[in-house]
């Protein structure tokens, strides 16, 4: 259970998603407790009492991360990293930690040895729009319909504009089927992606974020089609060879001369190294590159577009695409034209983050000390809590030391705990394929404790322990003894929703249709019912006999008896048989054999369908048949029930549909 359980959770948060940062919970750390807007501003960070901020050095930075990287390595079972941190136009530092070949003990370097930043790759995707923006050739408000050659459907009275696309608020739900393949012969063009994998949209653009690799990818495409160039070769033409980039690409596969410098990537470092991770919607996250490469990249960002002699943007373009332009919460991060924001320490930080499988990558860019820090690890690792957070940080508080301010004291706390108290949902999400499945397992619980602070279930600390927060403003939370936060603010229809420091997207309450605990207990009721009727079926008939109570049916009766047997043979056939499925495909290119079962198990749960009227017919005339024994009544109803509920858990994850486009 545990495998198809983790299996399931692959589908829903790997499979579909080179995800931006960090893990889900544990993302990058808010720069103060003050919530208001502009506190992400501040320019200047009170030192922590007896704390004095360390020179950022090379030396100091090579002493401080050779006493933390060898062993965090080697405690959270990781194969290799690299980091890099450039200040003032200039790399400051830039080593690579452990092994690109973990059983041949090939050592990282900064350099020579590539890695692959996943979503961090939309960055190049983005500068590109703001480069085809400045030149006039697109404009960021403008129906994207009119930039392709094919048409997103229209809904919610609203066109889907780039603006609505770099921030993240498209609408579109979550997509999974070949975002990775298997191998190169399983690729294909990006007009055939784009065109053949177009998502449903589920919420209004412009409104609710919710990542989506698809928007990127056609955002890309997008480029692709202004510029008169594959995109890839616009993005090295206008970006790699300007910046020097020499050893990023976003070909796929690898280059013949890049290939003996891809560092293998692991689950574990004690695991069998992993093929290189094929993306097929590539604008949103298939770059190599080397960690040395990433400098340059980031000193031009800092720099508003400069790089030595090279000007990839244009000064106040790269003003505005570092500008804060939506946000769901005043007080809390928000995004910019493509990067995020992620202050913290009292500096404003935006930046992007970036998973596959097997890679983990964040890009920082503290603007107003011109810093930018970048790591890549090749291994997932087994650690609760992103080590690369973790590592991000110490070194803020290392450099950047900063005393959190004190709270208000909430005098309706304990009130307003139980007002926010609740099951949420990401609005990342699937919503019309069987992958919704996901959202039901992904769901959060947030509850008060009994010191009037709250918690999330999913929401742990490094040592395994939930985290306490803190009200310190009405429906706004800070951690307790530390960095993390949560803000409550109820939307147009009233319902509570939530964000963590993160804006790619929120939490929004779960209907009571779609509660885990509602849904699991139909489940829990439906399968234990069915597997207990199959169980039984012969000692049913054994203990009629001991009470002499035989069944007197008809023929027409026994083979009704006989039909909702089979029903509940089907129905184990249902739920097991896509258990097993999902946990088969337990990695993102392994979802897109999925598409026959798909089919199969369609067809099976229409068969439950009508089994279950058979079976509330076998109930009905268990209650009106002379002289039916009460216990036989009992379970037929129960059966009855068993199958309606089952019927109802599966059309509301849609586990029965015929949509090949998950």
């Amino acid at each position: 259970m545990n495998r198809a359980y983790r299996a399931v959770l692959t589908l829903g948060f790997l499979a579909v998603a080179m995800l931006a940062a960090g893990g889900l919970f544990a993302q990058a750390p808010k720069e103060a407790a003050a919530p208001q807007k502009d506190a992400k501003n501040a320019s200047a960070a009170p030192a922590a009492a007896g704390a004095a901020a360390r020179e950022l050095t090379a030396a100091d930075l090579e002493a401080f991360l050779d006493g933390m990287m060898p062993a965090q390595l080697e405690r959270e079972d990781i194969a290799g990293a690299v980091i890099a941190v450039v200040k003032d136009g200039q790399v400051i530092f830039a080593k690579g930690y452990g092994y690109a070949d973990f059983s041949k003990r090939i050592p990282v370097t900064p350099d020579a040895t590539l890695f692959r930043p996943g979503s961090i790759s939309k960055l190049f995707t983005w500068t590109s729009i703001m480069q085809l923006v400045e030149q006039g050739k697109l404009d960021l408000d403008r129906d994207v319909n009119d930039y392709l050659d094919f048409k997103i459907s229209p809904a919610f009275g609203k066109p889907i504009t780039l603006r609505n696309i770099m921030t993240h608020t498209s609408g579109f739900e979550e997509i999974g089927r070949d975002l990775f393949v298997a191998d190169a012969q399983h690729m294909h063009p990006l007009e055939q992606y784009i065109k053949h994998h177009t998502p449903e949209r589920i919420f209004p653009p412009g409104t609710i974020p919710a990542y989506s690799n698809y928007a990127t990818a056609m955002a890309g495409y997008i480029v692709q089609r202004v510029s008169g160039k594959p995109f890839e070769k616009y993005v090295a033409d206008n970006i790699f060879v300007p910046l020097e980039m020499k050893r990023t690409t976003f070909v796929q596969p690898l280059p013949d001369d890049m290939k003996p410098m891809m560092s293998l990537g692991y689950a574990r470092a004690s695991a069998p190294a992993k093929p290189f991770e094929f993306v097929e919607a590539f604008p949103a996250g298939s770059v190599s590159t080397t960690a040395r490469d990433m400098c340059n990249f980031m000193i031009a960002h800092l720099q508003n577009g400069q790089f030595g002699t090279s000007q990839i943007l244009r000064a106040e373009t790269a003003k505005q695409m570092h500008s804060r332009i939506f946000g769901t919460d005043d007080r809390l991060d928000g995004m910019a034209h493509g990067f995020y924001e992620e202050s913290a320490n009292g500096h404003r930080i935006i930046g992007h983050g970036g998973d596959t499988a097997l890679f983990h990558s964040d890009l920082h860019l503290i603007l107003d000390s011109n810093v930018g820090f970048f790591v890549s690890y090749n291994s997932l690792g087994k650690a609760e809590v992103s080590p690369r957070t973790i590592l991000f940080e110490k070194f803020l508080d290392r450099y950047f030391p900063y005393t959190q301010p004190s709270g208000a004291k909430i005098e309706n706390a304990k009130a307003d705990a139980e007002a926010v108290s609740g099951v949420y949902q990401s609005s990342r999400r699937f919503e019309t394929t069987f992958l919704k499945l996901t959202s039901l397992l992904g769901q959060t619980k947030v509850f008060m404790n009994p010191d009037g602070t709250i918690s999330i279930d999913s929401l742990k600390a490094p040592n395994g322990e939930l985290r306490k927060f803190e009200e310190i403003a009405p429906l706004f939370y800070r951690e307790v003894n530390g960095r993390n936060h949560v803000g409550f603010k109820r939307d147009s229809n009233g319902q509570m929703q939530f964000q963590l420091d993160w804006p790619i997207f929120i939490f929004q309450t779960v209907s009571f249709r779609e509660n885990k605990y509602l849904n699991y207990t139909i489940l829990g009721f439906g399968l234990g019912v069915v597997c207990l009727t199959l169980l039984l079926w012969p000692f049913a008939a054994m203990a009629r006999k001991h009470y002499g109570k035989p069944l007197d049916l008809n023929p027409s009766e026994r083979r009704l008896r006989l039909v909702v047997r089979f029903v509940c043979i089907l129905f184990v056939v249902f739920f097991v048989g896509w258990l097993s499925a999902l946990s088969a495909a337990n990695d993102p290119a392994a979802i897109n054999g999925l598409v026959t079962w798909v089919t199969v198990f369609g067809v099976i749960g229409v068969l439950c369908v009508l089994g279950t009227l058979l079976a509330c017919l076998n109930a009905f005339q268990s209650w009106t048949a002379p002289g039916r024994w009460i216990w036989t009544k009992l379970h037929d109803t129960s059966l009855a029930l068993a199958c309606v509920g089952l019927v109802w858990f599966a059309l509301t994850w849609k586990l029965m549909n015929f949509n090949p486009n998950f």
